[in-house]
This record gives structure tokens, C-alpha cells and sequence, in this order.
């Protein structure tokens, strides 16, 4: 009868804990301009999620950080001065994008530059192959000329017999 007592206590606190954690979860969300200034910052509980989509149980640096942005927005404070609020607070690793500006433009220039590069440098290797295939093929035919005058064919002949004569 004890058990029973402490295992449904047990299902109902966490039952409470889930219950709350939902309600303020639901409660940290108010308006869709909170949620879209929440999904360009991650959550600050190092789990390296979105802020909007933080799916720790208990997590209070979400929720907090979720209430900050419902009451900036309640009060009428613009996307520019929550973003730059979150910045001093957490620092630039609070983006869960980098911004493009800055030494962050490097970030997003890099890939399409490397893609660049490398297309170049494959371009340059085939031309290079194509240009060496066409010269050894070249030298080949200068090796076995097709056109060999007929003089030249009864010189060689008559040399090579003379030669092989014992």
C-alpha cells in the first residue's frame, strides 16, 4: 500500500513537473514576432539548439530567455535592440546564424570561393592533359611518318640488306 502511495506520488510530481514545464513553454511564446525573433538565437543551455525549438525538460534558460523577448516585444522594443540586448548579454555565439557583415561575410563568401577555385583548377588540369595527349600524339606521328618517299624506302632496303649479309 506504502509503494503504491510513493510510485503514484512519484507519477504525479513528474506529471506536475511536464505539465509546467508545457504551460510555460506555451506561456514564453505569446505573439509569432517573440517566435521570430527567438528562432534566430540559440539557446544558451549549450545544447546548440534553436531557441524556439530547445526541447530540454526543465530547461529555465530557454523559457527565460523567451520571456525576455515577449516582454521587449510587449513593450514595443524593435528586432534590432532585442538582437542587439541578447548580444551584450550572451555574446555573438547567441546568433544561431552568424550575420552577414563584418569578418562574418568571410563566413558566408568562402564556400562559393572554394567552388570557384576549384572549378578553375579542374578546367586548368583537363586543359593541361588534353594539351599533353595532342603533343605525345603529335611526336608519335612525327616518330611513323605515313608518307615515306620511295627512294628513301629502296635506300634503307638496300642498306639493311648489305648489313645483314655474312
Amino acid at each position: 500500500m506504502i509503494r503504491f502511495r510513493r510510485r503514484s506520488a512519484r507519477i504525479a510530481a513528474t506529471a506536475l513537473v511536464v505539465v509546467a514545464f508545457c504551460v510555460n513553454s506555451a506561456i514564453a511564446q505569446k505573439t509569432p514576432q517573440a517566435k521570430k525573433i527567438g528562432g534566430k538565437f540559440l539557446c544558451m543551455c549549450t545544447c546548440n539548439q534553436v531557441l524556439t525549438q530547445c526541447n530540454h525538460v526543465g530547461c529555465t534558460t530557454s523559457t527565460s530567455m523567451l520571456k525576455k523577448i515577449d516582454q521587449a516585444v510587449a513593450q514595443g522594443d524593435s528586432e534590432e535592440k532585442i538582437t542587439q540586448s541578447f548580444v551584450q548579454e550572451f555574446g555573438t555565439t547567441v546568433y544561431a546564424e552568424p550575420p552577414k557583415s563584418g569578418i562574418s561575410l568571410v563566413a558566408w563568401a568562402m564556400p562559393t570561393v572554394y567552388l570557384i577555385i576549384g572549378a578553375v583548377l579542374v578546367v586548368f588540369v583537363i586543359a593541361r592533359w588534353r594539351k599533353v595527349s595532342v603533343m605525345s600524339a603529335r611526336t608519335a606521328g612525327a616518330a611513323h611518318p605515313s608518307h615515306i618517299s620511295q627512294e628513301l624506302l629502296d635506300r634503307a632496303r638496300s642498306r639493311a640488306a648489305r648489313d645483314t649479309e655474312d
